[in-house]
């Protein structure tokens, strides 16, 4: 199994669910496209439960923040918080750019993000579907969805089928300089 190599960093959670399976099979999914965090927010997560349908163990293999209170919710400095949310001025997701530092957030099932966390959000973004679906398959979409964004992968072929050609190398460009060294004066 091929492992896409991405830069920066990404973290999934939820706020207010109530179904534990949810929770487990989320951090399932974040497990497996290699999120560095999960997280909830006014929600408790019952190992026993939960473990039912997360089958990889994932609070094992990467850290679980559990927030009792929104206030009390914090992220790494430069983590932009990317709500996942059916309203109106959503954007829709095949349009977002996704932030290398990123946390997404959904709500609970039958409800939606509290007001006060989409005031948080740096983004509020949509699955464009006719209805909801199970939040566990958002959040499913939207790493796949970063997956494919930020991944490096041969650009699709324009018939049916897979790729045709590998991928080219990288090619490494000049040094970047951000300060001046020994006084010298940088070029732009």
């Amino acid at each position: 199994m091929s492992e896409a190599k991405l830069r920066g960093y990404f973290g999934i959670g939820v706020e207010g669910i109530s179904k534990q399976m949810n929770v487990g099979a989320i951090m399932r999914t974040a497990h497996a496209f290699g999120a560095s965090f999960v997280f909830t927010i006014d929600a408790t997560y019952a190992k026993r439960e939960g473990g039912r349908s997360d089958t990889s163990n994932a609070p094992e293999h990467l850290p679980l923040h559990e927030y009792d209170l929104l206030e009390d919710f914090s992220l790494p400095r430069g983590c932009a918080l990317v709500g996942i949310e059916l309203i109106e001025d959503s954007i829709d997701l095949p349009s977002f750019r996704h932030p290398r530092q990123a946390a997404y957030v959904l709500g609970p099932e039958r409800g939606s993000l509290s007001p006060a966390l989409i005031a948080r959000c740096d983004h509020v973004v949509k699955v464009p579907t006719r209805f909801c679906v199970n939040v566990g398959l958002a959040a499913a979409i939207v790493m796949y969805d970063r997956l494919l964004t930020l991944g490096r992968y041969p650009a699709r072929p324009l018939v049916p089928g897979g790729p045709t050609g590998s991928l080219p190398d990288h090619v490494h460009g000049g040094p970047v300089l951000r300060r001046p060294r020994g006084g010298q004066k940088v070029e732009q």
